[in-house]
């Protein structure tokens, strides 16, 4: 339900007398180094300080006031094409009624007052960034790999590559290393700052989940605090440049085992082939890959499935000991499901797992927001619903048809993750990059 006067939405939803709260802001068309910091940038936001309180008190205050508060961003492709993306930074948190008010002054004075000259706690906040993200290859390998595999298919695909995938690790490393010389350090935190004021004034709206008794009291606190707040008419949208290209890439670390995947530029969710890439996924997997790469080939976990919102299909094996006969499975699995006779059953219950994946039910205020977020990128409930009618409809015709067109291995982008040692087998075609 929309909100008079400011650009905010209320759901009604049973929550046990919590009220969920977020601001979620345009973001600018950013710089390449702007673009860098964004992921810094979100994580600090709510872990420095404000105005006058340093992050010790900041943070004492905002564990009194909230259950939980936090900001991200989030980017995303458009339903109809991939290439033509929206970002926005959402701050979120969650209080008790008696509460409410005050998250929603906590949040108006952190993009007004957040600060960024305590440059020892930003110093630290990135060296704790650098632990996690090396800590975090064994256990995301095969989801860093297919990152880095569907980098070159879609913007959105590969900003996540460079903000949180294997790039990352990689940057991350680098900033901490730099961040030993106090010229570097002090840098950032006036680069920050400066990303900071741009996205301050930039246009926002209000998404609000509670019960119907809270709506009036929330309405009046959203209207006395955020009404006067300023934002610029001097905006430019958030933009970056199409690309759709593969890469041939290993990527060498430390690991004991290898982590491979392979991608395949594929289309949106409004195609009429979106539904039948997407049953595809869970056909492969159960019917083939399972036992080709897991059972037979050793590895702890393999499987595939359609993104349509970066418009790409992917292979990919987890904790693997092999490489190359795991490439040349995610194809044979392919030339299994054009070349033998399938059980309409099998397509029958791959079809039940992704529809029992569109009605995964959540709590009340996830299920909330999850639908708004939806459709401010343009994935509405009839968009929604007429694609689980599609799914419904699928036949193993359908499959054949475009694992045949869609899985080419001349378009395929092929990245995995392994060691020095595991790599010397492998054609010199792969690019080498060391993690």
């Amino acid at each position: 339900m929309p909100l008079s006067q400011l650009d905010a939405t209320w759901y009604s939803a049973g929550t046990n007398g919590l009220i969920y709260q977020q601001a979620i802001i345009d973001l600018p068309l950013l710089t390449d180094d702007e673009l860098a910091l964004l992921p810094l940038y979100s994580h600090c936001l709510t872990e420095l300080g404000r105005g006058e309180l340093d992050y010790r008190a900041n943070q004492a205050l905002q564990s009194e006031v909230a259950g939980s508060f936090s900001a991200h961003v989030s980017i995303r492709g458009l339903p109809d094409n991939e290439q033509d993306v929206k970002a926005f930074l959402v701050m979120s948190g969650k209080a008790l009624q008696v509460k409410q008010q005050e998250l929603l002054s906590l949040m108006q004075d952190t993009l007004a007052n957040a600060r960024f000259d305590e440059l020892p706690r930003i110093r630290e906040i990135v060296a704790q960034q650098r632990t996690r993200r090396e800590q975090s290859i064994t256990g995301r390998g095969h989801s860093y790999a297919m990152m880095a595999a569907c980098a070159g298919m879609s913007p959105a695909a590969r900003l996540a590559h460079l903000n949180s995938g294997l790039a990352s690790i990689q940057s991350v490393k680098a900033l901490d290393k730099r961040l030993d010389d106090d010229t570097e350090l002090a840098a950032l935190g006036t680069a920050l700052q400066q990303l900071h004021a741009k996205i301050a004034l930039a246009p926002r709206r209000f998404l609000l989940v509670a019960e119907d008794d809270h709506l009036a009291a929330v309405q009046n606190s959203l209207q006395a605090i955020w009404a006067d707040v300023p934002s610029t008419n001097d905006f430019t949208p958030f933009a970056l440049p199409a690309t759709r290209s593969s890469v041939k890439q290993l990527w060498l670390t430390s690991t004991q085992v290898n982590f491979c995947a392979m991608a395949f530029p594929t289309v949106t969710g409004q195609h009429p082939d979106a539904a039948a890439l997407s049953v595809l996924g869970d056909f492969l997997r159960n019917g083939y890959l399972h036992r080709a790469i897991r059972e037979k080939g050793g590895a702890y976990g393999a499987g595939a499935g359609q993104d349509n919102g970066d418009a790409v299909f992917r292979f990919f094996s987890y904790r693997d000991p092999r490489i190359e006969g795991t490439l040349d499975d995610f194809m044979k699995a392919r030339d299994w499901l054009l070349k033998e006779e399938h059980d309409p059953k099998k397509l029958e219950e791959a079809i039940l797992g992704v529809i029992s994946s569109i009605d995964k039910p959540g709590s009340p205020a996830g299920e909330a927001k999850q639908a708004y977020h939806a459709s401010l990128f343009g994935r509405t409930p009839e968009l929604r619903r007429e694609f689980r009618k599609r799914i419904l409809e699928v036949t193993l015709e359908d499959l054949k048809r475009v694992a045949g067109e869609w899985l080419n291995l001349d378009h395929a982008s092929i990245a995995v993750v392994t060691n020095l040692k595991n790599s010397e087998s492998l054609s010199e075609s792969f690019e080498r990059i060391e993690i």
